[in-house]
């Protein structure tokens, strides 16, 4: 039996790319796949809606195609809807949509870091929104079992949100913001038995494509990320839609080929207590001693993971 056998999902940007590679894998797992993409360039300033029908039409009747995009006003209830009438319910949750304007904070154009935010993170918290009484309602009625335990979301986020990446105050902002979500839907939703985790990827993607190298590392690591499918991603992706994965919740992972990442989260690494009376200088003195040693160093996700990869 497969490991998904009965279960509904919905994948937002799930026509191309890690967002395919993710539909595909957990269709192959046995679920149905409600996908919404609006065939975006990459940029988002262009749509096409028949790029999801294409490939919708390639599973028969299990991914039922909605050309429109999550980050527009009543697409993700819409898809609830259509993952309750044409499927029997819904599981599921991957956020996988996204789009990039890069510009360096000096002279980045405001209005491009409100629509990487309106995509990239408020379209997400839209999805979860409209999907999140369902899943809960799931957990009341024992669907697929009790006590439930088919209630996942899965945020597709990004090690830019983690280390950052000259230029790119909107997308890492938005993935930043999109791994405090996974968090708080995490507690949220625990008490119904639904997981929430965060899975920064690695692979060839348009992004991986539009990287502009600054450094020889960051040169490295877009020669390393082309040759990387991202098939191993969305398998990952389905484990954490398991059975075996009921445990895991508001967890950060990255998959790069054969490598698999569990990411610390930001908890303090020192703490000194300070004299009422401590002056600029006291506080100098401290920071330098106590702290200075644990400073996270200031590099890029490129330069860090410039490493050949595992494939």
């Amino acid at each position: 039996m497969r490991a998904l056998a009965g279960r509904v999902a919905l994948v937002t940007g799930g026509a191309r790319g890690i967002g395919a590679a993710i539909v595909t894998e957990l269709v192959a797992q046995g679920a149905r796949v409600v996908v919404v993409d609006d065939g975006s360039s990459i940029d988002g300033r262009s749509s096409d809606p028949s790029v999801v029908a294409t490939f919708a039409a390639a599973f028969g009747d299990a991914v039922i195609p909605i050309g429109a995009s999550i980050a527009e006003g009543g697409v993700a209830e819409r898809a609830v809807e259509h993952a309750r009438e044409r499927c029997g319910g819904l599981d599921i949750v991957v956020n996988c949509a996204a789009i990039l304007r890069d510009g360096f904070v000096f002279k980045a154009d405001p209005a491009d870091f409100e629509a990487v935010l309106r995509v990239n993170l408020g379209a997400a918290f839209a999805a979860l929104r409209a999907a999140a009484p369902v899943l809960r309602d799931n957990a009341k009625t024992g669907r697929g079992g009790s006590p439930y335990g088919w209630g996942r979301i899965v945020n597709i986020v990004s090690t830019a949100g983690l280390y950052g990446n000259y230029g790119q105050a909107a997308y890492a902002a938005a993935k930043a913001g999109l791994v405090a979500l996974t968090r708080v839907a995490a507690l949220d939703l625990a008490r119904s038995g639904i997981t929430a985790n965060a899975l920064a990827p690695f692979a060839a993607t348009r992004v991986t494509e539009s990287i502009v190298p600054q450094t020889e590392a960051q040169a490295a690591y877009k020669a390393g990320a082309l040759r990387v499918s991202a098939a191993p991603v969305a398998r990952f992706v389905a484990y954490l839609c398991s059975a075996r994965a009921q445990h895991v919740s508001g967890q950060l992972f990255g998959v790069r080929g054969r490598e698999v990442f569990l990411f610390s989260q930001p908890r303090p690494v020192g703490r000194e207590t300070l004299a009422e009376s401590a002056s600029l200088d006291d506080l100098a003195a401290v920071v330098e001693r106590a702290f200075a040693p644990s400073f996270t160093a200031l590099e890029t996700d490129l330069d860090a993971f410039s490493a050949a990869p595992v494939i």
